[in-house]
């Protein structure tokens, strides 16, 4: 399976409509992809708080158009990142959407972690409710977005979904940049599972982004890394390699805790 992580800048300055446009030409490249995946929150930027109201969307808004019919024209799933969404009927929420590569769309994940502590995020945006896994013809895809990668119980949950590759779409922070790959690494090792974590570029709202964007396997090996600038960063995996880790080194079978019955 090959997958392309899009690592796009999202400097201030650019319209969202101009991203669009970009990032709906970056996509249409990688169709010799099987799975591409965008940043969160590329449109806006993630730590743009300020924008998110003036530019959030309906689910089936102007992003979902473009992705999907991208999705379409290059024949990929596609992870289009994530949007700041607007509930006719509720707060706003970060949402990822996944697209099939016949362009439907095929899951959209609203962030249960969401940032900022007494800001930002965590005040701006409602908490999603929902777990979400894809299948794809080559693995079964855990959905993620940024925060949620320092929770370890919602990978391990959706390792009980049937999760074998985990999807992170970021805008991390330079400053906490060692996080970001240690914690990749980490929920690689410890659910034996792909990590596919890719983040922006660039500097937005003052908060220049972390980029290394990053794919790690089962055993936490980095296969591939991006750099600090805008990137694809393409690279070719062995679905295989979950269900051969997780029989070589069956330690997903010896957990007691979080289990309605222990399995000892």
């Amino acid at each position: 399976m090959r997958a392309s992580l899009i690592q796009i800048d999202v400097n201030e300055g650019e319209s969202v409509e101009s991203r669009r446009r970009r990032a709906t030409a970056l996509v249409r490249e990688q169709a010799d992809a099987d799975l591409v995946v965008l940043p969160e929150l590329w449109t806006t930027g993630a730590f743009a708080y300020e924008e998110f109201a003036g530019e959030a969307e309906p689910l089936e808004g102007p992003t979902y158009e473009a992705m999907a019919k991208a999705a379409s024209d290059a024949g990929v799933w596609l992870h289009a990142g994530s949007i700041p969404e607007r509930d006719p009927e509720g707060p706003l929420y970060n949402t990822a959407l996944i697209f099939s590569p016949s362009g439907d769309l095929a899951a959209a994940y609203r962030k249960i972690h969401r940032f900022g502590f007494d800001k930002g995020e965590a005040v701006l945006m409602g908490a999603g409710q929902e777990l979400v896994t894809v299948r794809l013809p080559e693995t079964t895809l855990g959905v993620a977005t940024c925060y949620d990668l320092r929770f370890p119980e919602l990978f391990r949950a959706l390792v009980d979904a049937g999760a074998e590759t985990m999807v992170v779409s970021a805008g991390w922070p330079e400053r906490r940049r060692a996080h970001w790959t240690l914690l990749a690494q980490a929920r690689a090792v410890e659910n034996q599972a792909f990590v596919l974590a890719c983040g922006t570029a660039g500097t937005h709202a003052g908060v220049p982004q972390a980029g290394h964007s990053i794919v790690v396997d089962p055993w936490g090996e980095v296969l591939a890394e991006a750099g600090a600038g805008e990137e694809v960063l393409t690279v070719d995996l062995d679905p295989a390699k979950v269900a051969a880790t997780r029989e070589q080194f069956p330690a997903l079978k010896d957990r007691l805790l979080g289990l309605e019955t222990p399995r000892r």
